[in-house]
């Protein structure tokens, strides 16, 4: 026990050095884990030939810088200077610009120097054991006739590219056959007067095929004047135009711009940087190409491997490629282009551009034409349908109509009587007078004319009678229902006198003109009157009369046509119309119903209602001419 008692405060002692050991080792991983999760940003130096704005070097720095950010695996913090010394042909302030960077990063090297173009791999190369001689250097964006390579240093490592000028050319004379003459847009700083002697003798082959012109010695605003007046069948071809004859000095995009403007010839280059906006295109350099590659070593650089052990070969002209849109400005065939070119800003056609519009409108039509036929094709079998129809109208309504003659036989003949009794007498008195010794001429003459007056009288009863049985098509015409009205009356007052009837008629002063076939409606009206006369046969003789009235009543003609007999059950008044409906007993149940669809044909409408003081009313009303 007292034992224990004794080994317990050593036992204390131990566990807590054992924590704090535990503790110390943790916080040494932690840090670690910081270190390792937060790692020290790398330092990149991007010197630029001629300035920030200057095609196409500008394009190859925003690329590869953007290329480096996304493929190291460290923060990068990049420095940009630009060579102003490079536009000038004076290399006087070169020193104090060594001095400058010498001492701006003289705590704190570089980790990469980038050069980018000729001008800055130039300047690079005269003062690199002054410029940070252990810090991996590339040069980029450059031509390789202007890199030096027996002076690189270990340190040193190249991406460069190599221009193919004559292919580039051959490329115009293959696009337009016919060019006579090529202007060459080159400027006088140091840099494109190096091109100024290297490119004629590259392009010595096509002496005899091409006249070749340069724009070097004029101002700009003087290439754009002569640019402006180029005879045809010429080119241009736009190498660089950093500083002019002038000395101007001209950044990005904005001269080609105003070459384009004003140019009567297609321009053409070596560097897609220009290409989408001035340029027709052709074989050349691809920036985006060049940038890649050139991050791609950057980064390996970064990541430590020595500069000196990358060996990258040149990257050569991309497959040609030419602008739809300069094309068509240009007139230039498509069937000109060099096998495997593409052609890029083609304007889509109406289909490519519309197609799921035209699809859809495609299919309404299609669909409406359809529909159309279909309607069309269903109008006609309406059409013929409702010309058998009116054709068995008619046919019926002609059986009706004999018929209905046959009714009127008597009063007919006792109609016909009558004018044919008159012209025997007065045929016989003007024999006898014509016997006697002095006849009297004035009375004879009288005689004549009532004889002719008694036939006119018969002749007419005949031909009412053959206008009702007579077989004719639907025909309408404008008539007037009050005229129509008063020459059925006409017609049925034999009938009144045969049948011992009344006919009352009540017509309208004012016109009802109406378009419709005489005979139809006329035949209506005897249907009508017929029936009244049979509803009234057990009616006392006094009170045996039929009223036909005409009026006006808004857009419509009205006729109604009463009786005086026993009317017609309620329950009865809408089926009177049905087919072979009668309540005679040898009717046929069809006047009516020839009645109604005489009516509607006429787009009116007929109604039978019962009368207050006994008997039934029919009413028509057909719509007037406006």
């Amino acid at each position: 026990m007292r034992f224990w008692l004794a080994a317990l405060p050593w036992r204390s002692f131990c566990a807590r050095t054992f924590s704090a050991a535990l503790a110390i080792a943790l916080l040494l991983a932690t840090l670690c884990q910081s270190q390792a999760a937060d790692p020290k940003p790398k330092l990149v130096v991007m010197l630029h030939s001629f300035g920030l704005r200057f095609k196409p070097w500008t394009d190859y720095a925003e690329a590869i810088r953007s290329e480096i950010s996304r493929q190291s695996k460290s923060p990068v913090d990049f420095h940009d200077h630009s060579l102003l010394t490079a536009r000038l042909n004076d290399d006087t302030p070169d020193s104090p610009f060594v001095e400058y960077l010498h001492a701006l990063y003289a705590e704190k090297s570089p980790d990469l120097i980038v050069a980018i173009g000729a001008p800055a791999a130039s300047f690079v190369q005269l003062y690199r054991q002054r410029l940070f001689p252990g810090t991996p250097m590339l040069f980029t964006a450059v031509e390789a006739r202007r890199v030096e390579y027996d002076k690189l240093t270990e340190n040193d490592t190249v991406v460069a590219t190599t221009h193919d000028y004559l292919a580039a050319f051959e490329t115009i004379l293959r696009v337009l056959p016919r060019t006579k003459t090529i202007a060459i847009v080159n400027g006088v700083s140091p840099n494109e007067t190096f091109w100024l002697g290297e490119l004629p003798r590259v392009l010595a082959p096509l002496s005899g095929r091409v006249e070749l012109k340069w724009y070097n010695e004029l101002s700009f605003e003087d290439i754009l004047r002569d640019a402006a007046r180029l005879p045809p069948h010429t080119a241009i071809f736009w190498h660089l135009m950093n500083v002019d004859a002038a000395g101007v000095v001209h950044e990005e995009n904005i001269a080609l711009n105003r070459l384009s403007a004003v140019a009567s010839a297609p321009i053409f280059s070596h560097l897609d940087v220009f290409f989408g906006e001035a340029i027709v295109g052709g074989t050349m350099q691809s920036v985006a190409e060049g940038s890649a590659t050139a991050a791609a070593v950057a980064v390996r650089l970064l990541d430590g491997e020595k500069a000196g052990d990358i060996k990258t070969p040149p990257t050569k002209f991309a497959p040609p490629k030419f602008d739809w849109r300069q094309m068509q400005r240009w007139g230039i065939a498509e069937s000109n282009l060099p096998p495997g070119s593409t052609v890029y800003f083609r304007e889509p056609t109406v289909w490519q551009r519309y197609s799921w519009q035209i699809a859809l409108i495609t299919a309404v039509i299609l669909v409406q034409s359809g529909l159309i036929s279909a309607l069309l094709h269903e109008r006609r079998r309406r059409r013929l349908a409702e010309v058998q129809s009116r054709q068995r109208m008619a046919e019926l309504a002609h059986v009706n109509r004999f018929s209905t003659a046959g009714e009127l036989t008597a009063s007919i003949a006792h109609e016909i009587n009558q004018p044919l009794g008159a012209i025997l007498t007065n045929a016989e008195t003007a024999d006898a007078i014509l016997s006697s010794p002095s006849p009297d001429i004035a009375e004879l003459k009288d005689i004549v004319k009532d004889i002719l007056h008694d036939d006119r009288r018969a002749g007419e009863v005949i031909r009412r009678m053959r206008s009702l049985l007579k077989k004719a098509p639907f025909e309408v015409k404008n008539i007037d229902l009050n005229d129509l009205v008063r020459e059925t009356i006409e017609f049925l007052s034999a009938l009144a006198i045969a049948r011992k009837f009344e006919l009352v008629s009540r017509i309208t002063q004012n016109a009802l003109p109406i378009l419709g076939d005489r005979i139809q409606l006329q035949q209506v009206i005897l249907n009508l009157v017929v029936n009244g006369i049979d509803a009234m046969k057990d009616t006392p003789s006094e009170n045996r009369i039929i009223s036909i009235r005409t009026s006006r009543v808004e857009k419509f003609a009205e006729l109604s046509v009463s009786d005086r007999g026993p009317g017609i059950p309620e329950d009865k008044l809408k089926e009177v119309f049905e087919p072979f409906y009668t309540s005679k007993v040898q009717g046929m149940g069809m006047g009516l119903s020839i009645a109604r669809t005489i009516v509607e044909a006429h787009h009116g409408l007929i109604w039978a209602k019962n009368r207050d003081h006994g008997g039934a009313s029919f009413r028509i009303r057909l719509p007037l001419v406006r």
